[in-house]
């Protein structure tokens, strides 16, 4: 088994998330390794059912639909992976991409908007979007209906454009953008982090959206709803450190709402792509990802845990300590290494032991919470 194989093997692991992926190429920097520790982690963590590990034979057969709907992988920790995408703590372990990939490495902007868009938003993000593609930018948007649309067509009259989408890599949605997606996959660049002939559901956009606020500098907001998935995806942006840019309207457009929110909260008011290159940063940040599972991981994270492992007396104490602090309240990792008062490496042991069983949650904020 390769390890790209192996890597997309356990990321498609129950209990495997993007932020569990990133712990266990951390602990033991090949998957192939993580593979075989998986069932004995998940023992010691109390569960007593199996892990769902998907056969070799069925990653052969997920590899070989992507590539005949002309599509590859990108695995979190490759030289090519985006910068800055994989700063976020939950950043996609895996995309299928289809198109230029080579797009990844220029800068990047989101234009993103409401899907029952006005004329005006329209032609306004269709605009931005042109002027930002014919001064080198990518623009960046989630090929839904209303100002996705616009931001991609308009984008792709000057330069080119990124559609994050959020099923399958080879799943059309919505219907009537068929052409435009076909012409992005061919043309520019489609991706997905859903694995291929997952349907769009509605659970699947806020983890698209993660992924556009995470390709990006800055994020261009043009028509929203208070309470909207564009919110979401300004919000994502902001806990990442990006730019906030919002194009105001009329306070008696419910459209707009979300975007005069936004200036009062501090977002760039915009009117003209000026707006836009006079708040950006220089350059990208420094993918923190890359130090640490780029080829293959590194070997101070796996000696600290093998150091651990030595120390079952303190492992035994800490799962005790530990399974009794925890509740369905969310507890800060912090206070839980206080109470326990352990090393770093059994402490975030005995975490990934309870979180590969399915007994805990991390949630935002670097806290846990057991399960029911």
């Amino acid at each position: 088994m390769t390890e790209l194989q192996a890597r997309l093997r356990l990321i498609r692991t129950e209990s495997v998330g993007p932020q569990t992926y990133r712990r266990l190429m951390e602990r033991f920097a090949t998957a192939n390794a993580a593979l075989e520790a998986l069932p004995s982690l998940a023992r010691q963590g109390g569960r007593s059912a199996p892990l769902a590990i998907p056969t070799i034979s069925a990653i052969e057969r997920e590899l070989a639909d992507i590539a005949r709907a002309g599509a590859r992988l990108m695995m979190l920790g490759d030289a090519d992976y985006p910068p800055y995408l994989a700063q976020l703590h939950d950043a996609p372990a895996v995309l299928a991409l289809k198109g230029d990939a080579a797009l990844l490495k220029s800068r990047a902007i989101a234009v993103v908007g409401a899907r029952n868009a006005s004329a005006n938003g329209r032609r306004i993000a269709e605009d931005l979007a042109a002027g930002l593609a014919k001064a080198g930018v990518v623009v960046v948007s989630g090929l839904a209906r209303g100002i996705d649309t616009a931001a991609h067509q308009g984008a792709m009259r000057t330069g080119r454009t990124i559609a994050a989408i959020a099923g399958g890599i080879d799943m059309i949605y919505p219907p009537e953008n068929a052409a435009l997606q076909e012409q992005i996959g061919r043309a520019h660049l489609l991706m997905a982090e859903a694995p291929i002939g997952t349907a769009p559901l509605a659970r699947h956009f806020p983890k698209r959206n993660r992924i556009i606020a995470g390709l990006v500098s800055g994020i261009v907001v043009v028509e929203a709803a208070v309470k909207s998935g564009t919110m979401l995806t300004a919000r994502l942006g902001v806990e990442a450190g990006r730019e906030i840019f919002a194009v105001p309207g009329s306070p008696l457009d419910e459209r707009c709402r979300g975007c005069n929110d936004l200036i009062r909260q501090g977002a760039h008011l915009t009117e003209t792509i000026e707006d836009i290159f006079a708040n950006l940063p220089d350059q990208p940040g420094k993918s923190m990802a890359f130090s640490v599972i780029q080829d293959g991981g590194l070997a101070e994270p796996v000696s600290a845990w093998q150091d651990a492992q030595a120390d079952q007396a303190g492992l035994t104490r800490a799962r005790r300590v530990i399974t009794s602090l925890l509740g369905p309240t969310a507890l800060p990792v912090d206070e839980i290494a206080r109470h326990c008062q352990c090393s770093a490496a059994i402490l975030a042991t005995v975490l990934m032991e309870l979180e590969i069983a399915g007994r805990i949650a991390f949630l935002p904020g670097n806290r846990v919470a057991l399960l029911s």
